[in-house]
């Protein structure tokens, strides 16, 4: 993974803001509830006490320029076709794509995962990019990672039933304490590894956490047809 401080610029991030803003409050649709996922302090239901939490604003590219500028702009794509080592890019509309919504009091836990374990591609070989439009420390739930971890090889006993890494078995353990908390400040950017095993806490602060994310992939990397990976095309770039 790789952090890069202050690459989204503030007049950015208030345009985002301001966005995200007037698509919360109604929220507009798409979007993910918490109570759709059954994490670990969630509701129980749309209908139970913060029902009504979103999870996330879904297909963030539609939803506004700023958004598509972001995810297209020459400061992001630059690093992720370093990381990738293509000049010819794909920016998904099907797996994140969204502005993360992490709330106070009905904000879940999100235990370790890989975010390749429902993905459909080629080769397993993509970059999520976080842009941070606040600050974020293990107090408001920030990503907590396992640095190196994307390098490793699993067995499938390691993992749950729903593909979260299992926290029981000894050797998990011995990768779960070297875990790292990524803190990131407003315009702090986040690039890390479609097999990079991380996590999140619970927001324990009074103020919602919000992140745009956007995953990228090399052009000659493509999705499996008839895969939930494939559902909808995806966006062509090409780095400098």
């Amino acid at each position: 993974y790789l952090v890069v401080r202050n690459l989204c610029k503030e007049n950015v991030r208030n345009e985002m803001l301001k966005e995200i803003e007037e698509s919360l409050y109604p929220a507009l649709a798409p979007v993910e509830y918490e109570a759709e996922v059954h994490y670990p302090g969630s509701p129980q239901s749309r209908t139970s006490p913060g029902g009504d939490t979103p999870r996330r604003l879904l297909n963030a590219f539609a939803r506004d320029d700023v958004f598509r500028r972001w995810a297209q702009s020459p400061e992001v794509t630059r690093h992720v076709g370093n990381l990738l080592q293509s000049n010819e890019l794909q920016v998904s509309q099907n797996h994140h794509n969204c502005v993360m919504t992490k709330y106070p009091g009905y904000g879940s836990e999100t235990g370790w995962h890989q975010d390749i374990r429902y993905w459909s591609f080629d080769r397993p070989e993509l970059i999520t990019t976080w842009l941070a439009l606040g600050h974020e420390d293990r107090k408001n739930g920030s990503l907590i990672v396992i640095p190196g971890s994307h390098r490793n090889t699993y067995d499938r006993g390691q993992f749950d039933a729903a593909l979260f890494f299992r926290t029981d078995v000894k050797k998990n353990q011995q990768l779960t304490n070297t875990a790292k908390v990524v803190e990131l400040n407003a315009g702090d950017v986040l690039f890390f590894h479609c097999r990079l095993l991380h996590s999140a806490g619970r927001n324990q602060t009074d103020r919602i956490k919000l992140a745009v994310v956007f995953t990228y992939y090399a052009q000659d990397n493509q999705p499996i047809n008839g895969t939930r990976s494939a559902e909808h095309p995806d966006i062509n770039l090409r780095t400098e």
